[in-house]
């Protein structure tokens, strides 16, 4: 066996030399070549048996939240190693990943030199990650932080430099819904009331503008009640666009929260859960509309107590993308 792969290191030596197939023909035998197509294959054999027992490492790259755990678990059954950077407190995280790793927004070169120590083959970004911390201490950034957001903090152009930056080290970026697919808010009403005729109109109009302002990267959240427009989502997020609103508005506001065409899912996956209804609730709102398949479901149990509660009907619709 040692002489063979001591051939066939000559071989694939000699090969690389001499690329051209006649000087190989010229100077082996008809039955040598056949015994060195045996070792390739062989060895061919070994490699994979090798590769297929080599767990795949996965890079979890954690914002806040419960779904960081839950994707983490997901990987683990689909035969992943995960090693998860936490940048965010993420409940469960722990329990979930072979490893969780403290990071931070001003230290990005530890997170990089972190995903290359491990050898990690593929990343997954996933949780909460708030635009206000990229802001706050923006000043505060390494140089690989820097780098990343020399084209400025907007999500399409960190999205581009993160890409890039990731594939240079041979690390794919996957879809967060691969991993969370089972919490994506199928089409139906999820409460016993439906909206009413007045929320419908609130609804569809709601939808028009979320899908518009979606697509240009502005938000995915209004608020709107009696045909007007009470406010609109931006850096802030959807709980706080929420509380703007119902605060102008009064009771009776209607929740409506799209996602954009060609919405990039690698980065962000639109979510509602009992926040979402707690904000409702204390603001007197009385609906909430997602498109249908297209948004995550947070604790499905909850997010319908709340709106029980409430009086609130929450509805994910098939003509809201």
């Amino acid at each position: 066996m040692l002489g063979d792969l001591r051939e066939l290191g000559a071989l694939r030596a000699f090969k690389v030399a001499y690329p051209a197939q006649t000087a190989y023909h010229l100077l082996y035998s008809r039955e040598d070549r056949v015994r060195h197509d045996k070792i390739e294959e062989f060895a061919r054999c070994d490699q994979e048996a090798l590769d297929s027992s080599v767990e795949r490492s996965l890079g979890l790259i954690a914002g806040a939240g419960t779904l960081p755990g839950r994707a983490a678990a997901e990987a683990k059954r689909r035969g992943w190693r995960v090693a998860a950077f936490a940048f965010e407190d993420a409940p469960g995280l722990a329990e979930a990943a072979d490893e969780v790793v403290p990071s931070t927004i001003t230290d990005i070169q530890a997170t990089l030199a972190g995903l290359a120590a491990r050898r990690v083959e593929a990343a997954i970004f996933v949780g909460k990650f708030w635009k206000s911390r990229a802001f706050s201490h923006y000043d505060q950034a390494d140089d690989a932080g820097r780098g990343l957001a020399r084209a400025g903090l907007s999500d399409e152009a960190l999205t581009q430099m993160i890409v890039a930056t990731l594939a240079g080290m041979g690390i794919e970026v996957l879809d967060q819904r691969d991993f969370l697919g089972p919490w994506l808010l199928p089409a139906g009403t999820l409460t016993a009331r439906a909206p009413s005729a007045a929320e419908w109109e609130e609804i569809r109009e709601g939808f028009r503008l979320a899908g518009r302002l979606a697509g240009d990267g502005i938000g995915q959240t209004v608020v709107r009640a009696r045909g007007v427009t009470m406010a609109v989502e931006a850096a802030e997020g959807t709980d706080e666009t929420i509380r703007r609103g119902t605060q102008l508005a009064g009771p009776g506001a209607v929740v409506i929260k799209t996602v954009g065409a060609g919405h990039d899912y690698r980065f962000d996956i639109p979510t509602v859960g009992p926040a979402t209804l707690e904000a409702m609730r204390a603001g007197g709102a009385t609906a909430l509309a997602v498109p249908a398949g297209r948004v995550l479901l947070i604790d499905r149990e909850q997010v319908a107590r709340i709106a029980e509660a409430g009086d609130i009907a929450v509805v994910s619709h098939d003509g809201g993308a």
